[in-house]
């Protein structure tokens, strides 16, 4: 894990401490890389001799950024774009044009409807995004890091971005009750 790296996830944490939220993220960054890659899948191209589609010709520098801020979690993203991949090649395959763009504007507004509801209900916190443009990379490897400290798997994320906390830990909308509180 680089210093860069562990900077902007400090950073980041910041405006994604409710698990709601969280949740949230996970349902809206699925839906919209689905949403992107969707279309891109309606059009093959022949790349040193293979077939691909622009979507995977568009989603591998993306992909190489995951990598190379932390390996272990860029692979998992790699693992979970590549069966996004062939779930867009596959809805490509068998609806129509329109059907993929109607399916498109249908994941892409879901997804920023999950990650505006996440903000404003949950967190009560503008998007980091907002600040940071920067930030629209990290949510993927965001979740991912959340995942891995869940299954225990690195305790050097969870130094940075804390316990995954369960979705119970969150009774109510801004609910705190999972955080220690500061005695005055």
């Amino acid at each position: 894990m680089t210093a860069y790296f562990q900077r902007q996830l400090a950073d980041y944490v910041e405006y994604h401490r409710d698990p709601w939220n969280c949740a949230m993220h996970v349902l809206g960054i699925i839906l919209l890389f689905l949403g992107a890659i969707l279309p891109l899948s309606m059009w093959p191209i022949s790349l040193f001799g293979a077939q691909i589609t622009v979507a995977t010709l568009m989603a591998l520098p993306v992909l190489i950024y995951w990598l190379v801020l932390d390996t272990a979690l860029g692979l998992a993203i790699v693992g979970v774009a590549v069966l996004l991949l062939a779930a867009a090649a596959m809805i490509a395959d068998h609806a129509s044009v329109t059907g993929v763009w109607i399916t498109t504007a249908i994941l892409i507004v879901t997804g920023v409807a999950s990650q505006i509801v996440g903000h404003q209900v949950f967190e009560r916190r503008q998007p980091a995004l907002v600040d940071n443009p920067s930030h629209l990379l990290l949510g993927p490897i965001f979740v991912m890091a959340k995942l891995f400290i869940a299954l225990g798997l690195r305790h050097d994320l969870a130094a940075i971005i804390g316990p995954a906390a369960p979705l119970s830990a969150s009774l109510h909308p801004g609910d705190r009750r999972s955080e220690p509180h500061a005695h005055s």
